[in-house]
């Protein structure tokens, strides 16, 4: 019972975030300056022509009214229709999805791969040169913004160097090995820019839980014993320091999906984050509230499923 309610209490509480996150975006797209209408036709329709188009999509409803339209719709799944490609936004956010899906979870992948050696190399030496360095990176990493080093790595290695593209996801016509070496190719900048974001907050915690844990007593019962320093690091104490990286881990998701919006638009990667650049310009409201739907339900569920997990590994968070 005690683990149902635990639970329960997430699920309430991530989906109030949802619906919270879902009106903030409804408002919001809608103080945007401009005429969606104009972004649907031309400047030369007639007042008649206006209001025929805002009227097929609703739009001449009073605010409120719209809201509610939304949200019923979106309770059965539906995210409505691009005003501008006029198909279903759910059949463009599906087709921009596994590009954006490939993006972060890459970027995911490669801190955690990097940053656990690099932290483990810290906390056994606390003090030493290698250790002063993972901490000046980390504090570098940390104050870095995507869009800066998305920059400055697409003019380095992309315009200058020339060893990289510079922009989509994978080469026309392309098959089999060459078409996985295209798709590598032009992720390594978008991706290298998030992890070289995220890798700092990530070392830096790992670190501190890591000195924390090579202190306590079980530690120092296991050396007594005469197990080997690798040993009490990787096997004992490394065990309870990743316990608390359990949850930055979830936050970094939410991070690397703003990030990934960003990006995205820097390298014309074709992922969510584009569509959502493409969309504002266009005023396809419909297109930019899917989009933020999806990345905030994306976001919902990681924390969710981190908080869980939490919960499991350590029983006194579900007790509190």
């Amino acid at each position: 019972m005690d683990v149902a309610r635990f639970v329960a209490l997430r699920l309430l509480r991530g989906l109030l975030t949802l619906w919270f996150a879902v009106t903030v975006t409804f408002f919001l797209v809608r103080l945007l300056p401009g005429d969606p209408a104009l972004a649907m036709a031309s400047t030369t329709m007639t007042a008649e022509q206006r209001s025929r188009i805002l009227s097929d999509f609703g739009l001449d409803q009073p605010l409120l009214v719209q809201y509610g339209t939304y949200l019923g719709q979106l309770l059965q799944g539906n995210l409505g229709v691009s005003f501008r490609q006029n198909v279903p936004v759910l059949d463009v956010l599906l087709e921009r999805l596994p590009w954006t899906l490939i993006l972060t979870g890459s970027a995911l992948l490669l801190t955690l791969v990097v940053g656990l050696p690099l932290a483990v190399a810290a906390a056994r030496r606390p003090g030493s040169l290698v250790d002063r360095a993972v901490q000046v990176g980390g504090v570098v990493g940390q104050s870095l913004f995507v869009p800066t080093v998305g920059i400055f790595l697409l003019y380095v290695f992309g315009l200058w160097l020339g060893w990289l593209p510079i922009g989509g996801a994978i080469d026309n016509d392309v098959h089999g090995l060459a078409a996985y070496g295209s798709l590598l190719r032009h992720l390594a900048l978008p991706c290298l820019s998030l992890v070289l974001v995220q890798l700092g907050a990530y070392v830096l915690t790992l670190r501190t839980n890591l000195i924390d844990a090579l202190g306590e007593d079980y530690t120092d019962v296991a050396r007594a014993k005469g197990v080997p320093e690798r040993s009490v690091v990787w096997r004992h104490a490394l065990r309870n320091a990743l316990l608390p990286t359990v949850t930055l881990v979830g936050l970094q998701l939410g991070f690397l999906v703003g990030g990934a919006v960003l990006t995205e638009s820097i390298f014309a990667y074709p992922g969510i984050g584009r569509a959502i650049y493409e969309s504002v310009g266009q005023l396809d409201f419909p297109v930019m509230q899917g989009a933020f739907v999806l990345l905030a339900a994306t976001v919902v569920v990681a924390n969710l499923a981190t908080d869980v997990a939490y919960g499991f590994l350590d029983p006194r968070v579900r007790h509190s």
